[in-house]
């Protein structure tokens, strides 16, 4: 799955790969791309391995994603630890940096999230070939990590927002993102994403917003507006089955 004003982009190479096609057993099955899931470590090397191969990429950095704020970047003009890049026939065991969103202008890396219910969000300036990939759940959503990550994008690189695309991955949508006890989890500023008469959030709308406040131009930002827990069938979902897999959304510059 793709985004279309992404693919119009002949440097670009991006996906967003569903829950089938892998090795991966129940509840895992099948493309399950993340080891903390409980999944056979084996299987898991095996549907990274295939979705490396559909992108035609070299190598990948995966994150140790905690729900945090930190934006890594990695940059042609620094120096770069090498055992950051997850290669086929390398050890699974490679570095893993904690963070929750990367940036990058280096080419043949394929920068993935890892998402069961939260977002991905995929960004990518064209005319200075930069691009950056988000995992943004409810705790990201509320500590604006996508705004921190065009910041970079702009302080680091010199992009310019009126240049950024964004895409927004299936993810838990305006239907199932329930907060039973948002009172105490969701600051009340953004109280204006609840459902009048019942306690659902819209994170879409609230990342969309975190976009444009920050220049990017509303029309160059797409949502696949799928739910996972509405479309567990075809995306891994916390929600729906709480033992479950991983599915990869990835981008990456040719």
């Amino acid at each position: 799955m793709t985004f279309s004003h992404l693919s119009t982009c002949s440097h670009l190479v991006h996906g967003v790969f569903p829950r089938k096609g892998g090795v991966s057993r129940p509840p895992f099955d099948s493309l399950n791309v993340g080891f903390s899931t409980g999944d056979d470590p084996a299987a898991v090397i095996e549907n990274r391995h295939r979705i490396l191969s559909w992108l035609q990429m070299p190598r990948a950095v995966f994150l140790n994603q905690v729900h945090g704020k930190e934006v890594l970047v990695l940059a042609g003009d620094e120096k770069i630890d090498a055992d950051l890049f997850w290669e086929p026939g390398h050890p699974a065991t490679r570095k893993a940096l904690t963070a929750d969103a990367v940036v990058t202008d280096l080419t043949q890396l394929a920068l993935v999230i890892q998402v069961a219910d939260c977002q991905a969000v995929m960004l990518a300036d064209p005319e200075k070939k930069v691009i950056a990939n988000v995992h943004s759940g409810w705790r990201g959503s509320v500590k604006n990590i996508i705004g921190q990550c065009v910041d970079v994008m702009i302080e680091r690189f010199g992009c310019d927002p009126k240049q950024i695309l964004a895409g927004i991955s299936p993810s838990l949508g305006p239907c199932c993102a329930q907060f039973i006890h948002y009172q105490k989890e969701i600051p009340e500023r953004l109280w204006q994403y609840k459902s009048q008469d019942r306690p659902y959030f819209d994170f879409w709308a609230l990342s969309f917003d975190q976009l444009t406040a920050r220049g990017v131009t509303p029309s160059h930002i797409l949502n696949m507006n799928q739910c996972t827990r509405c479309r567990a069938d075809t995306f891994f979902s916390y929600r729906k089955t709480r033992q479950t897999g991983r599915f990869a959304c990835a981008i990456g510059l040719i």
